[in-house]
Formats: C-alpha cells, structure tokens, sequence
C-alpha cells in the first residue's frame, strides 16, 4: 500500500511539474468539444397515433354467406410492410426530398436515413398504431409523418373489387373444365350401362338376388311340373280302366269326335298364328307341336277303344268326356310347364355362367359413378364458391370493414427533443480532464525527473548523502505565486466556461 501511494505521489509530482500543458491541453480538449456539441444539429421529433376499428356489425350478418376477410391480420400485415421501399420512395415524392438528391447513391441514402428515423409500433390487443419520425427540419418531419399516415390510411380494403373479379374468373374457368368432366363421365357411364346391360342389376336387385329369384322360381316350375305330371297319371290311370280290344285299327280321322276335332282345329289355327310371329324352336310353337300331337294319340286311343266295345255311345258318357276334358288340361298344363322349367333352367345357367363377370362390371360400375360423383360435388361447391366470391366483391367494395381513427395528428414540434447537449458538454469536460491529465502524465514519463531522494536512490541504487534545497527570493517567491494564481485562474475560467455553457443551455432548452 505504501509503495503505491508513493508511486502515486511520484506521478501526482510529474504532473504538478507540467500543469501548464495539462491546462493548455484541457482548454484545447474542451474548446474543441463544446465548439462540436454546440454545431450538432437539433432533432426534432413528431408522431401519429392511429387507432383501427376492426369491430364490424356486418362481421356476424355476412359470416355464413361470405369469405369474410381477416381485418387484424391484414392490418398487422400492412403495418410491417408500411416500410417497404416503394412506400418509402413515395414519401420522398410527397415531402419533395427527392429533389435533393442528384445521382442514384444520394437518393439510396435519404431512403436508408428514412427508414433508420422512421419507426412504427403499434398493440395487437389495442389495434393502436403510432409513426414516428425525427429531423432537423420541424416542418418537414412532420411532413413525413403526415405522408406515412396517408400511406397507412389509404391501405385498407379499397380495390378488393379487382381481386374478387380476378377470383371470379378463376373459379368461372374451374367450372367450365368440371363441366367438361361432368358430361365426359355421363357419357362413360351410359356407354359402360348400355354395353353391360345384361349383368346390371335392375329395380334395385343385384345379381346375386337374380340368380337366388331364378333358382327359386325354376325350383318352383320343377315342383309344378311334378305335380301336373302326377295329376295327368291319375287322370289318364281312371280313363284307361278297360283295355283296348286286340287287333283295333286306330284311325282318328274315321271317328266323329267333335270335342277334340274342335280343340285341334282350335290348336292347329293357334299354331299357324304363332309361325306368323315365331320361329318352330318358340316354346309357344313347341307347346301347341306337342299338344296338337297329344289330342292326335288321344283320338286314336278312343277309336280303338270305339272298335273293341262295339258301342261308340260308351266313349261319349258325361264322366268320360269328363275325364278326357280334365287329361286334356292336364297335358296342356304338363306341357306348359316343361317350357317353364326348360326356360327358368337356361336362364338360370345364363346366370350362373355370368356370375364371374359381374363382380368385375359391378366394381368398374361403382368407379365411374365414384368419380362422377366427385366431379358433380367439385362442381357444385365451385357455383357455391362463385357466389360468395361475387357476394364477397361486393361488400368489400361498397362497405369499409375497418374504420381508421386519428388519435393524435402530427404536429409540428417546437422544441428539439435531442441532442442532450447538457450531457454532451459534461463528458466533453470530463475528456478534457484527463486528456490534460494523461498528456501531463505522458511528458512526464518521456522526460523523466527524480523528484525526491527516496526515488534518486532507487532508480540510482546509490546511497544518497544529503540534498540541497533551492533558496527562493521574494521576487522569485512572488512569480511563483503568480503562476499558481494564473493555473488557479485558468482552471476555474475553464470550470465557469463550463458552467455558463450549461446554463444557457438550460434557458434555451
């Protein structure tokens, strides 16, 4: 601790011994300091306050049939692009600063210098917004903010009529090309119908359900036809009760019977209707074929039996005829229903021969009326589309959905709101200090002194044996004495230099 406050002392005796320097150097520094603070320019600070109504009433009236737009997004989107380049070059326009700059690197200055002094902040919570901007020309920084503000205002949802006509076209060019879809997958899908007909389902029965109806129906023709077949048995049992007699010549055409010449006169005119209409493989023409060919046998069986009894008038008793009348109807019936089962039996084999294919046609069915449906529900929400677009246009375009609301307009300000001078010119002081000081310290140091013998013996390594103390005049005494009164002097005029200066920035300020 002694060493260094000795050493202290030593450097406190260097600098004593160049005071002069440390005060020509201090007025220098502070001169030099005040004169630069006192020519810095003022800066002048003006500001907006905006505050955005987002709050519209046609918000809840219009949200189910229009595409509302999202007001606070756009607002906060506006509000960081308010500093883009071409707004700030319009600034430059509307405050006329682009008349000063003359080549393209002065102009890309003012904008970099704009943009640095240009600040925007605003609250998500509040929708409030505020600009402000800081010069040396009252007039003109309020300008500026002036100029911003407009930008800001006229940024609301003016001119969204182009951009919902420009969505209207789109969605309208969407709905041609679906409409061309629309009728290319009718098309495909009556062709694909027209062409599979035959393995479609029908009424709402698929092809499974045809093939379960058609074997039961021929299931059902098969047990009808045992049951005609069993029926015609008993019949034909009660009418052969008596044999033929034995050497009988069976001729039809000899014996009157005029029930059956009237059923096959009958048949015989039916099946020469049915050759008009039908080929001879119809089941209609093979029915009556076999029919006709029953009554034949039928007749040649009574005129057998006619011959054998002798007495014609035993064919022609009322139970007979009777019985003859019901195997007449028996075998049409059986015959009847051989055609019905023999056609159910090719139906249903078609059917089952089919019954591989139909899985293949039902799934390519089911994909083109799959994809139709997705084209008509595209399209259908595109004509929905149009329509809140169109509704959109217009309600953007002749109604605000934001509301802007100047708080505080800017105003020209009166009193610069920097530098703080008062600061400056107390650190400018304080450099001036130690720049005396340290240059003082410095001479010091390169032009070394030995000030007492404690540091002669040091530096030396020599004993030291007595000193010899300088003897001093009056007029020496008082030329020293002088001098200490001009440091004295010098230095308090640089401290009242430094108070005057503070006070008159106080009264201007």
């Amino acid at each position: 601790m002694e060493d260094f406050i000795s050493q202290l002392l030593l450097h406190v005796r260097g600098i004593w011994k160049y005071r002069w320097l440390a005060i020509g150097t201090m007025w220098v520094v502070a001169s030099l300091g005040w004169v630069v603070v006192l020519r810095l320019p003022n800066d002048y600070q003006s500001s907006a306050r905006v505050f955005v109504d987002t709050q519209s009433i046609l918000k809840p009236l219009m949200a189910s049939m229009t595409s509302m737009p999202n007001v606070q997004q756009q607002v906060s989107i506006m509000s960081r692009t308010l500093l883009s380049r071409p707004n700030l070059e319009r600034v430059l326009r509307m405050v006329d600063l682009d008349v000063d700059a003359t080549t393209p690197r002065q102009r890309e200055h003012q904008i970099d210098e704009l943009a640095t002094r240009l600040k925007i902040s605003g609250t998500t919570t509040n929708d409030i917004y505020s600009i402000t901007y800081g010069g040396d020309n009252p007039k003109q920084v309020r300008d500026v903010v002036q100029a911003l503000l407009t930008i800001f205002l006229e940024g609301s949802f003016k001119g969204k009529k182009a951009d919902s006509q420009h969505a209207i076209r789109f969605i309208d060019d969407q709905i041609k090309n679906y409409e061309q879809r629309l009728v290319a997958a009718e098309n495909t899908v009556k062709e694909f119908k027209l062409r599979n007909s035959a393995l479609l389902p029908r009424q709402g029965v698929d092809y499974s359900a045809q093939l379960a109806i058609a074997s039961d129906a021929l299931s059902t023709a098969r047990i009808d036809l045992l049951e005609a077949e069993q029926a015609r048995i008993a019949i034909q049992a009660r009418i052969n009760g008596d044999p033929l007699p034995a050497g009988a010549d069976p001729r039809p055409r000899a014996i009157v019977n005029p029930d059956i010449d009237a059923r096959i006169a009958a048949i015989n005119k039916n099946l020469d209707t049915l050759r008009l209409q039908y080929t001879d493989l119809h089941p209609d023409v093979v029915s009556a074929r076999r029919l006709l060919a029953q009554l034949e046998a039928r007749k040649i069986e009574e005129s057998k039996l006619a011959q054998r009894d002798g007495d014609p008038g035993r064919f022609y008793s009322p139970m007979l005829q009777q019985l003859k009348v019901a195997l007449t109807e028996a075998d049409a019936k059986v015959a009847a229903m051989r055609v019905r089962v023999h056609e159910y039996s090719v139906r249903h084999e078609r059917l089952r021969e089919q019954s591989n294919a139909v899985p293949e046609v039902e799934s390519q069915l089911a994909q083109l009326n799959r994809d139709y449906e997705i084209n008509k529900d595209n399209y259908e929400k595109l004509i929905a589309r149009r329509e809140s677009a169109r509704l959109s246009g217009d309600l953007s375009s002749s109604t605000e959905m934001m509301t802007f609301r100047i708080i505080d307009p800017p105003t020209m300000p009166i009193s610069p709101v920097g530098p703080n001078r008062r600061l400056f010119h107390t650190g400018v002081l304080l450099i001036a200090l130690c720049a005396g000081m340290g240059a003082a310290l410095l001479i010091s140091q390169v032009r070394p002194t030995f000030v007492s013998p404690s540091a002669l013996r040091e530096i030396t390594g020599l004993n030291v044996l007595g000193t010899v103390s300088m003897t001093w005049n009056d007029a020496e005494r008082t030329k020293l004495r002088r001098g200490q009164y001009l440091l004295g002097a010098a230095f308090t005029a640089l401290l009242g230099l430094y108070g005057a200066i503070m006070a008159s920035g106080f009264l201007t300020g």
